[in-house]
């Protein structure tokens, strides 16, 4: 019944032609259809004629993390969306949507009717930061705040309140000042991005005028990279206000570390310290808005305002570093300070999660324990991306890993480690498994159905999309 399950059985030679007129495919599946999931089906099917990849994903669309983690004003970072669009266009090739692995299909069944799977399905779960009250009101993780702005659906019901003067962001990495953007950024340029119609409504009124941007270790430790720190010295309507004692001795310290490290930690320093030039200084006067950094930092509790419901602000641990360099460690100094604040947005970090009892899965480090992406203790079974490595890193990174692990896949078909002489039915036995239970996987082609709605309503308001915020509404348009 299933249009997509149809096309795969017809190109992986089960249906529409004497399936023993060439040799079986070496059928591989994998998990998830962010950067990781489809770097890795790119590379299989450019290193072997015969490998057959099957796509599954749980939400109805694709993508990922460039759909729901890249902030909307670089719309240049989604542009790998078109090579992932033409890998899952290529007849070797097919996307298996509404899928929840785990729970419409489990991971053993999986491997029971593919040679080999990978298991690419990222880092969904957000880092605790273990301190007191970090359950009141006005406290988010970054990823859903990012979910929030970007979409994601089961981010939807978050209306983060932004009737405050002082948002705080914990961490100091590119997520953390993305949000510190979209919180400070004219809305004449959110509103030409991608950002949802609800996120924008509450940017309207929203009554943020400051930010301030906190780390655990020192300026020259800062986690962000410098293209993200250029863009928001120069964000248009804000000024950057730092505290001079957190850069005493950071010039002495240039001296020793790489390039890359050096020309960012230049620019916090001119930053921060440089009397501005007269164009510049004109144009922080002009400022309504204020953002900074402040180092040596960590949260140790977030209180409530009289009536308990809702933050007042947060209790900051002095630190100081011992050892220098990447890694230097904080250290408590004894010292605290308070910052009153009404939003606290915790930017330490995303975490994967257990799919399966089945797979091998470290608690600590928060990922499946991997060699070369092949994972420990379990022949057959792969893994891509974050959950291999941790939610380490840019893009261009995931795709180097996951081209590792599609070259482990390759490896072990090559030399017999992955035994392909039996036939695996692949998708035609998954497919009567989801028909069974009930659950209509979404196709690329029903995708595109998606994206041209989409893409509709943007151009309506002059946005270059306006996403679907819900599941169900996915759904609709893709069965239209």
């Amino acid at each position: 019944s299933n249009v997509a399950c149809i096309r795969s059985l017809y190109s992986a030679g089960v249906i529409g032609r004497g399936a023993s007129s060439s040799p079986s495919p070496s059928k591989i599946c994998v998990i998830g259809s962010g950067p990781a999931g489809f770097y890795t089906a790119q590379h299989l099917l450019k290193a072997r004629q015969d490998i057959v990849v099957d796509i599954y994903e749980r939400l109805p669309v694709p993508f990922g993390l460039v759909r729901f983690g890249v902030a909307p004003d670089h719309p240049e970072v989604k542009n790998v969306i078109n090579t992932f669009t033409q890998t899952a266009n290529h007849p070797r090739c097919h996307f298996y949507g509404n899928v929840n692995v785990g729970k419409d299909v489990s991971v053993s069944e999986l491997q029971q009717a593919y040679h080999g799977v990978v298991l690419s399905y990222g880092a969904e779960a957000n880092r605790s930061m273990g301190v007191q009250g970090e359950d009141l009101a006005g406290v988010y993780s970054a990823k859903d705040f990012v979910g929030w702005y970007n979409g994601l659906p089961s981010c939807r019901e978050l209306t983060p309140d932004l009737s405050c003067d002082t948002a705080v962001i914990l961490g100091q990495g590119n997520v953390a000042l993305d949000v510190a953007r979209v919180l400070l950024a004219p809305l004449s340029i959110l509103k030409k991005t991608d950002i949802t119609q609800p996120a924008v409504e509450a940017l309207v009124h929203s009554q943020v005028r400051r930010v301030l941007i906190i780390g655990r270790r020192g300026p020259t430790q800062i986690a962000c990279t410098i293209k993200e720190l250029r863009e928001m010295v120069n964000l248009p309507g804000t000024r950057p206000e730092m505290k001079a004692a957190d850069f005493a001795e950071v010039s002495e310290a240039l001296k020793d570390v790489p390039r890359p490290r050096k020309r960012l930690t230049e620019l916090l320093l001119k930053t921060a310290l440089e009397v501005p030039g007269e164009k510049e200084q004109e144009r922080r006067n002009k400022a309504t808005r204020t953002w900074g950094f402040r180092f040596y930092r960590s949260p140790i509790e977030v209180f409530a305002d009289a009536e308990g419901k809702k933050i007042s602000g947060i209790r900051l641990a002095v630190n100081k570093l011992e050892g220098s360099g990447e890694g230097a460690q904080a250290v408590l100094t004894g010292e605290v300070e308070e910052v009153s604040c009404g939003l606290v947005i915790s930017s330490i970090g995303y975490k994967s999660l257990p799919i399966d009892p089945s797979v091998p899965f470290d608690p600590c480090k928060a990922i499946v324990p991997n060699t070369l992406g092949r994972v420990q203790q379990a022949k057959g079974l792969y893994c891509s991306g974050w959950l291999k490595t941790g939610p380490t890193g840019v893009i261009a990174t995931t795709m180097n890993n996951s081209f590792d692990t599609a070259r482990s896949v390759v490896e072990d078909l090559n030399s017999g480690t992955l035994d392909v002489s039996t036939e695996k039915p692949g998708s035609q036995s998954i497919c009567a498994l989801l028909e069974q239970r009930r659950v209509k996987p979404v196709s690329f082609s029903d995708w595109e159905k998606i994206n041209t709605e989409e893409t509709r309503r943007g151009e309506a308001v002059g946005k270059p999309r306006e996403k679907l915020l819900s599941v169900e509404e996915m759904l609709r348009v893709a069965r239209a």
